[in-house]
């Protein structure tokens, strides 16, 4: 399965958007102080059209330092991966966490180590995360900004609730 999403990411890789939405984490910067509340309007149940395939995206209100996420890719009626994590409060900033998993929830990372995105920026509207960011578009709308590892691209996820 992770084949073939690689393959799905290869092909698609023409129509990822060149346009920088995204910011990189700078060391001698670090991270801004921020809150969950800064970051609220994450919250809730979303559903969008990527990968080439339906995308579900749901995110829990903020309880114990953190806002826990999953995300679900099906791709021809199959689940093609999930990812499962979270973005906690962590000395005074947030930090986004992630993994991975097949449709069989076999994880794709080692279980000791996760995906981690370090804070770059905050605005009323924005969340900035190393190569990831997240977008209100309004109440009911957001868009997310991935760059690929893999391709160094960046794409653009559209998630309705």
């Amino acid at each position: 399965m992770k084949s073939l999403l690689f393959l799905l990411l290869f092909i698609l890789g023409n129509t990822f958007s060149y346009s920088q939405n995204t910011l990189n984490y700078n060391d001698e910067k670090g991270s801004p102080k921020a809150s969950l509340q800064d970051v609220k309007w994450i919250v809730g149940n979303w559903k969008g059209e990527a990968l080439g395939g339906i995308c579900q995206e749901t995110w829990s209100e903020p309880i114990g330092n953190s806002m826990m996420f999953s995300f679900k890719l099906v791709v021809d009626g199959k689940v093609a991966f999930y990812e499962l994590g979270h973005i906690i409060e962590k000395e005074k900033t947030l930090l986004l966490q992630l993994k991975h998993f097949d449709g069989e929830l076999k994880g794709w990372e080692k279980a000791e180590v996760s995906e981690n995105f370090r804070l770059v920026k905050v605005t009323p509207t924005h969340v900035y995360f190393d190569k990831f960011t997240f977008e209100k578009i309004s109440d009911n709308e957001i868009n997310i900004y991935v760059v690929f590892e893999d391709s160094g691209k960046e794409m653009k996820f559209n998630f309705k609730k």
